[in-house]
């Protein structure tokens, strides 16, 4: 089992509001997920991003892959590079 953490798109036409959610990569995009670990709203100014940082640290741990768009949001609020930090620092010991 591939688990991704990817986008659900939710929201009205033209009103996109987006959960990051931890997924089987074999369910549909909209469909089932295993855990819900956080939101992004890019309609707000600037876009409004919640991210659970424990539960997703915990998802790459684990060996979870996040989509590109989730990468970028995750680098934007430090959370890839704590990842980064953590994987070298365990490297090194």
């Amino acid at each position: 089992m591939a688990t991704v953490i990817r986008l659900k798109r939710m929201g009205k036409k033209k009103q996109p509001f987006y959960r990051v959610v931890v997924a089987d990569s074999r369910y549909p995009r909209d469909g089932r997920f295993i855990e819900l670990v956080g939101t992004y709203d890019p309609k707000k100014d600037p876009a409004e991003i919640n991210i659970k940082e424990d539960r997703v640290l915990e998802w790459l741990r684990k060996g979870a892959t996040p989509s590109d768009t989730v990468k970028s949001l995750l680098s934007r609020i430090g959370v890839m590079k704590k990842f980064d930090e953590e994987k070298r620092a365990a490297k090194s010991s």
